[in-house]
């Protein structure tokens, strides 16, 4: 079995040369598999692909947003990240406060015309400064739901309390390290009707062996040459920080995916990005005395020694 970056490139073609065709929520299509597996050993380097430049601060803002238990998008925006944007977007324009142009396709700006696409970004700089400067609009509009923030911080129960997952299995891993119950769950039945995307990234789990931290991810689905690169490296920081609390080195991230594709319109990118040569690994490099998963801020970590090829832009299907 490859790992590494290589796991990666393997799955996107595994992904081309045996996926099923298939229909999807957003009316895009993909190629589809079912059931893969990939394996990155972080003592080897930080897993941030070199085949086409991933945006780092993006996935460690995102996930210091994750960490903190936020589940709206004004931290995000705070931290000049807009991977969130579109769904809570969506809720404003089809609201009834929304008086601006129609934007009720969207969704679907790739064949859309100079003239909406143009309409689309003034009215969505409407909606991010109104997100970051009036809080009555931000707490409606911002807001995105019971998503993972929500999930992994304040799971509420039946008799109407929270648990810490996150915080609950840090002290687990301290104090029962060779515990097999070192679990996360995003996916909450109850609450996925209330969430603005339900979580692809479902349920991660920790393993401790030879003073080693490994964790293990399973997703649900994963958007093979947008997300998932992302998801590599935000469960690899993840795994880093606990690490570092726990005074634990990193050991494996394991990638388990469901629903594996690459959608219709990222073909030719993905076909572009497996030309490509694999360049080294970066490294993640934590700085200061901060020892607890909760203090850490966008200054505390950084990447060095990253040198990839030029980023390939792709729509997103929302």
């Amino acid at each position: 079995m490859m790992t590494g970056e290589q796991a990666y490139l393997d799955l996107c073609k595994h992904i081309l040369e045996n996926g099923t065709k298939k229909e999807d929520r957003t009316n895009t299509g993909t190629y589809s598999v079912f059931g893969y597996q990939m394996r990155f050993d972080l003592q080897k380097g930080f897993p941030l692909l070199t085949t086409k430049k991933v945006p780092f601060r993006l996935i460690a803002s995102e996930l210091l947003w994750f960490i903190k238990g936020d589940t709206n998008i004004r931290y995000l925006l705070e931290h000049n990240n807009n991977i969130w944007n579109e769904w809570a977007f969506e809720k404003w324009v089809t609201s009834s406060d929304y008086n601006g142009p129609d934007m009720e396709d969207f969704g679907n700006r790739s064949q859309a015309d100079e003239a909406f696409n143009k309409q689309y970004q003034e009215q969505m700089a409407v909606f991010k400064e109104n997100v970051l400067q009036d809080d009555n609009f931000a707490a409606k509009y911002g807001s995105l739901g019971s998503v993972y923030g929500k999930q992994w911080r304040q799971w509420k129960t039946s008799t109407d309390t929270t648990i810490d997952q996150l915080k609950d299995v840090i002290m687990s891993i301290k104090h029962n390290p060779d515990s097999r119950r070192h679990i996360v769950s995003a996916w909450n039945p109850e609450d996925v009707p209330s969430m603005a995307l339900p979580p692809c990234h479902t349920l991660f789990q920790f393993y401790v062996a030879d003073g080693k931290l490994s964790c293990q991810l399973y997703q649900r689905s994963g958007d093979v040459f947008l997300g998932v690169p992302f998801n590599i490296a935000s469960y690899a920081l993840l795994t880093h920080l606990i690490a570092h609390e726990c005074d634990l080195e990193v050991g494996e991230f394991v990638h388990t995916l469901g629903d594996a594709h690459i959608y219709l319109n990222h073909v030719e990118q993905v076909k572009t990005q497996l030309k490509r040569e694999i360049r080294s690994m970066p490294k993640l490099e934590i700085t200061g005395d901060k020892q607890s998963v909760f203090d850490f801020e966008m200054e505390d970590f950084a990447i060095t020694n990253y040198n990839p090829h030029p980023s390939i832009k792709a729509p997103i299907a929302v």
